[in-house]
């Protein structure tokens, strides 16, 4: 089984290089986040001819996730019921015994700003949540944009990177504390490629001069963890045209 997630940067955009993803790389779930689409918008009919399922919580031009799976979808929660937000950043289903989070944590925008400060909150909020998750659903993966790089090696030139968004210590510390819950960075379960990353600005060449970032990330609960076994980061859609700023990342479980 193939789970993965991507940030598709809007859907209605982006939706040629989805089918033609999911044709060249038929996985069995795939978390979408920043579709940009009001419910009525989404694009049921054409995910469904690909041959998935899907189900979704959206709003007008920012935020909004999907969870695309060719097995049956149930017990669907929109939103962490521990915070309060109007904004569509979670998405969980149950799907063939796991609990499958799609998560699209803010960007922060800048250090002590107040989206900064939301962004800490929001993430203090989703690690209770998902204490209980994990408690209810030993097998649990939550996939999705969490716009944090969890290390220096994550990052393309870390010095230039040093205290901003990110890569702050509070971010980080974040990260880590969902980590702590006993949930595990599937990619760093492997050997990888030095200078590895999901997501690259649109200014400055950054994609073709490999200036980077890894922020978007596949956790697993030890019981699914146990049943990794490779995770990858696939560059390929960020060549295309008009793509997103993100590529998809991949998780094979046995």
């Amino acid at each position: 089984m193939k789970i993965a997630t991507w940030n598709v940067n809007s859907l209605k955009v982006r939706l040629p290089h989805l089918l033609q993803w999911l044709a060249d790389n038929p996985v069995d779930v795939l978390c979408l986040q920043e579709t940009k689409l009001t419910d009525d918008k989404f694009p049921v009919a054409d995910i469904n001819a690909a041959g998935y399922q899907v189900v979704f919580s959206g709003q007008k031009t920012y935020n909004g996730v999907a969870i695309l799976s060719k097995l049956p979808i149930t017990d669907v929660v929109a939103n962490n019921p521990r915070y309060e937000d109007a904004q569509q950043r979670i998405l969980a289903a149950t799907i063939d015994g796991m609990r499958i989070i799609c998560a699209y944590v803010p960007n922060g925008q800048a250090v002590d700003s107040d989206k900064y400060a939301y962004k800490l909150a929001w993430l203090a909020s989703l690690r209770e949540w998902l204490a209980d998750e994990m408690a209810a659903h030993p097998q649990l993966a939550i996939l999705g944009d969490y716009n944090i790089a969890p290390a220096d090696r994550d990052v393309h030139d870390p010095a230039e990177w040093e205290g901003q968004i990110h890569c702050s210590e509070r971010e980080r510390a974040a990260l880590l504390a969902l980590n702590e819950l006993g949930l595990v960075d599937s990619f760093r379960m492997f050997e990888q490629a030095d200078k590895s990353y999901s997501w690259w600005d649109y200014r400055q060449l950054a994609f073709r001069r490999n200036r980077g970032l890894r922020i978007d990330h596949i956790l697993l609960s030890g019981a699914l963890a146990a049943r990794c076994t490779a995770c990858a980061i696939d560059r390929a859609p960020r060549k295309w045209e008009q793509p997103s700023d993100h590529v998809p990342v991949v998780a094979t479980l046995n």
